[in-house]
């Protein structure tokens, strides 16, 4: 739901209303119904709006409650607003509108800071108060709603997107060089607060910051996730688990069905959005609107998963619209879904959810998305041999690293190296406490970091960029809290997701779940062929590219001589990870 934006001055000058505008008209796409700007003095937000809750004007954003004193521009939606909306009627606030929005204005005038633990949802939202002039941005614990935000000499800028933080102007958009190493290094993910350019860095999950009028900015963790049982589950039984399994994900997928607009399922065929429909329709199904989508296969892979996704369309019998993309229209896509990116994101399936995002669009405005369940229930391929391994960090460096600091520094031009920050990152991540285990350590750092910069941006980005609002409910922090209490060997028994395969046994067929593991797929930019191959020799060949001049010629030669033969740890295409990254480049920094 929307985007937001604002910029708040420090030195006595008002703010540049001209450049919010800039921002939020950047932003049209994850807001198409509604717009505004409210400035007061050396403060303005900014706002798109995607009606879901309270489609009235009453809820029209930026909101302002004169009486308490505080005006809010918020992205995202709030699952248990009208629980929260009765406390706080209890205690005497009045309400003039009836959406989640002025629910989290009260409640931070109820609770201060401490309002987001109250919060069942995804979130990014700038709260200013009009008698101290304090600013509070807060991001959601999953990081699902994004907060990017650029600091200059007497200013702060925040938006939804990376690309309106740019279109405000006066931005540093040299390289990072710290995120360049994790962005080759580390699956492509650049975890907070950098982003791949300097002058732009973004909010982490789970963090409220403070942004006093002076400048002064003071940031906080509000939420973390601990590993190992609780007291009350140590006689659970197998079934036990299960069912508690079912139960965390039945209130889940339940609250992210509160919408003043019809909600739909992606469903690409395997267990997780299958058992999403599954739950959904336990006691009735013909409502339920489901979306599939396929691609060209290549060679002897497939580029569709419909004959899954069929069995539970006619076992639940959904209103199915089921999507067929050749490749024709894959490749003119691309420029556009690069274009949406945030940051450059080097999976495959971008393009896949970005083609399925702007059809669903043009039958509903929210869905439920599958995603998260890979890395709160262990359905990885390298959560396995994380189980016996007495060397935490060597085994996960071997299997989700795409390259180590040694051949990273054959790889870069000089000019762009850094130290070896993934490894630090990793090892002090990993150090941290509440996760003993060697899997635990690995799946709390893809579940707070590489989750977050990877599937969670790409589905908000795609989705988004169609004004298509994407709920997650594998990603609700019950869920997640939950999860982390399983039992490693009942995650990662039989291939991973083990207890929720079992549980989904009770409700969905048996064919969905015993199938082999899938991924979106979209196979044409997996083995770079064709007219792909050729736009990626284009990228890197251009005068902007040889200028700018990230990676070493002779590397970029080996993958151009040989596409297929090099491919990460994770299945992923070497020359497609370098020429992502500079075909974003060269859509969000054009040369001057």
């Amino acid at each position: 739901m929307c985007g937001i934006c604002g910029e708040i001055r420090f030195d006595e000058t008002t703010a540049d209303v001209g450049a919010v505008g800039r921002m939020a008209d950047s932003m049209v796409r994850r807001g198409p119904d509604a717009d505004g700007i409210v400035s007061h003095g050396r403060v303005a937000f900014g706002h798109r709006r995607l009606k879901i809750i309270d489609l009235s004007e009453n809820s029209q954003q930026p909101m302002v409650d004169s009486h308490l004193g505080l005006t809010i521009a918020f992205n995202g939606a709030i699952y248990n607003y009208p629980e929260l909306r009765k406390q706080l009627e209890q205690k005497g606030y009045q309400f003039f509108s009836h959406g989640d929005t002025e629910v989290i204005l009260k409640a931070y005038h109820a609770w201060g800071t401490k309002c987001v633990d109250h919060f069942n949802g995804m979130f990014a939202f700038a709260i200013h108060e009009r008698d101290s002039g304090r600013v509070v941005l807060a991001r959601d614990r999953l990081g699902i709603k994004p907060l990017y935000y650029s600091e200059a000499p007497g200013r702060l800028r925040f938006a939804s997107s990376l690309p309106a933080i740019l279109a405000a102007g006066d931005v540093d958009t040299s390289i990072d060089p710290i995120a360049l190493n994790f962005y080759m290094s580390f699956h492509s993910v650049v975890p907070p607060p950098r982003t791949i350019l300097s002058g732009i860095k973004k909010l982490p999950p789970a963090t409220i910051a403070v942004v006093e009028p002076d400048g002064t900015m003071k940031s906080s963790h509000y939420w973390d996730l601990e590993f190992g049982q609780r007291p009350d589950q140590a006689g659970y039984s197998f079934e036990d688990w299960c069912d508690e399994t079912l139960e965390v994900m039945r209130r889940a997928v339940k609250r992210r069905m509160v919408a003043d607009v019809p909600v739909g399922v992606l469903l690409s065929g395997g267990l997780d959005s299958s058992l999403v429909v599954g739950l959904l329709c336990e006691n009735d199904g013909a409502n339920l609107e489901t979306f599939s989508i396929g691609f060209d296969s290549v060679g002897d892979e497939l580029g569709d998963e419909f004959k899954y996704s069929d069995i539970i369309v006619e076992r639940f019998q959904t209103k199915h619209h089921k999507m067929y993309i050749d490749t024709s229209r894959t490749l003119p896509a691309l420029r556009d879904c690069i274009c949406q990116m945030s940051e450059p994101m080097v999976s495959h399936d971008n393009v896949g959810f970005y083609l399925l995002s702007q059809e669903v669009a043009k039958s509903l405005k929210v869905v439920q998305s599958g995603q998260g369940a890979d890395e709160i229930f262990a359905g990885y391929h390298w959560y396995p041999p994380m189980l016996d391994t007495d060397d935490a960090f060597s085994t996960y460096q071997k299997y989700f690293f795409d390259l180590d600091y040694e051949k990273y520094k054959q790889v870069i031009q000089e000019q762009y190296l850094s130290e070896d920050a993934v490894t630090s990152f990793t090892r002090d991540h990993f150090n941290k406490p509440g996760a003993e285990l060697a899997i635990d350590k690995a799946l709390r750092i893809d579940t707070q970091v590489m989750l977050i910069d990877d599937p969670v941006k790409r589905v908000d980005n795609h989705t988004m960029s169609a004004g298509l609002e994407a709920r997650v409910p594998f990603l609700d922090h019950e869920v997640v809290e939950f999860a982390a209490t399983v039992p490693a060997e009942l995650k990662v028994k039989d291939g991973g997701k083990y207890i929720l395969k079992e549980a989904a046994r009770r409700v969905i067929p048996a064919e969905v779940i015993d199938r082999p593991k899938g991924y979106f797929p979209v196979p044409a930019l997996k083995y770079l062929r064709g007219q792909f191959l050729e736009m990626t020799r284009d990228a890197l060949s251009t005068p902007a590219a040889r200028q700018r001049g990230l990676f070493k010629q002779d590397y970029v030669d080996l993958l151009l001589a040989d596409p297929e033969a090099h491919i990460t740890p994770l299945r992923g295409s070497k020359l497609w990870q370098i020429a992502l990254l500079e075909l974003w480049l060269q859509e969000h920094l054009p040369a001057r």
